[in-house]
């Protein structure tokens, strides 16, 4: 996405006038949202078995693979929220510094960047912390740690603040200079502070609302205040990912909202966009969300094969004694390593010479536990034999 500053725009009725855009914010009903609990009820009645079903299995599982259910699901919140934003991140050092904060002992912990372990701080604080109230404080708290430097890329932002529009209004919008598309615009920046003190307040306070649905709203109303220059996104699902560790009682996550709209990435923006420009009924978006959780908690299983495939792997390895630079190597492969590898790539990866590369990976192919791949060329690559 990219922001920028922009005209107010128009649209041309069918009779040829020319009538002002009005955004959900813009309505006098503003926010009083609504929706169809009728509509509603038997989709969130099945999300909610299903999510009571997972936590049950889960939770059947020893410690060891529970940490690890957790960890591997955390580990993927946090690399799909900024993927969602366009910022890739290091899963070997996400996956550290949530194991490290955790005090889980995992196999290959590795140094982290500062910018990971801001981005880490936030969305554990959301998740241990479900029961604490949501504050201005700590909501700015949050946006200093997702940006430690004072900059989004290279534009110096404001952190820990709300916006103050200088730049002209928040706007999202798309397309090459010239032809660009806007999606949405937020409430000006003059409004931030009323916004903000009524968004938390209904949400601090005692709801008859199943918190679910109230994750999803909160999602929804968080994101189109969008009160910061930049990182709206990732705490608009923080914040939905808080309401969902309350509606379980527990800051054990074992599925991912965060992936399953990365995987959905296109639609939860026409969905975003659609009830952005509509009327205070968020029935679809609610019905939208729901769907997508619900996927969400299905593709646990998935994780739960990740984690059973990693624990056997660590077991039956379990007499071999690797480096820390094997250990490291072998879990960016078990955690799906992008591309091939070879001594070239290991050597970068692991900070050490190609011969010293070369060394570890031969002692790896003795073990058994790595093969070369068929059709070298000019680089020989390997694998991780099927487990």
């Amino acid at each position: 996405m990219i922001w920028t500053l922009r005209r107010i725009v128009l649209i041309i009725s069918a009779r040829g006038a020319a009538i002002i855009m009005r955004y959900i914010h813009e309505r006098a009903e503003w926010p009083k949202f609504q929706w169809n609990k009728e509509a509603l009820a038997d989709q969130l009645a099945a999300v909610r078995h299903r999510q009571g079903r997972l936590i049950g299995r889960m939770e059947s599982l020893g410690f060891s693979l529970r940490d690890e259910a957790i960890l591997q699901t955390l580990t993927w919140d946090v690399l799909t929220s900024s993927e969602i934003e366009g910022e890739i991140l290091d899963p070997v050092q996400v996956r550290s510094s949530i194991a490290r904060r955790l005090g889980l002992d995992a196999a290959g912990l590795v140094p982290v960047d500062r910018d990971i372990e801001g981005v880490v701080e936030m969305m554990l604080d959301a998740i241990q912390k479900f029961d604490e109230p949501l504050t201005d404080e700590r909501l700015f708290g949050w946006h200093a740690s997702l940006f430690p430097t004072g900059r989004s890329g290279m534009m110096r932002i404001r952190v820990g603040a709300w916006r103050d529009d200088s730049a002209g209004p928040m706007q999202v919008v798309t397309g090459p200079i010239g032809r660009e598309k806007v999606h949405y615009q937020a409430p000006d920046a003059g409004r931030l502070d009323r916004e903000m003190k009524r968004f938390l307040a209904w949400f601090n306070a005692e709801q008859k609302i199943d918190p679910v649905l109230k994750s999803g709203i909160a999602h929804l109303w968080f994101v189109s205040i969008h009160p910061f220059d930049d990182g709206n996104g990732r705490i608009a699902r923080a914040i939905a990912d808080m309401v969902l560790a309350q509606s379980e009682g527990s800051s054990q996550r074992f599925y991912s909202m965060s992936a399953q709209i990365r995987q959905e990435r296109n639609v939860y923006y026409k969905e975003l966009e659609a009830v952005q420009k509509g009327d205070l009924n968020i029935t679809e978006w609610l019905r939208w969300y729901l769907d997508c959780l619900d996927r969400a908690i299905e593709r646990a299983e998935e994780i739960l094969a990740d984690v059973l495939k990693k624990a056997r792997f660590w077991e039956r390895h379990s007499n071999v004694t690797f480096n820390q630079r094997q250990k490291d190597i072998l879990m960016r492969l078990l955690e799906g390593f992008k591309g091939k590898l070879n001594t070239s790539k290991y050597a970068n990866i692991e900070k050490c010479s190609q011969d010293t590369a070369l060394r570890d990976i031969t002692e790896l192919l003795e073990l058994g536990i790595l093969q070369k791949d068929t059709g070298g060329g000019r680089s020989t690559s390997y694998s991780l034999v099927d487990l």
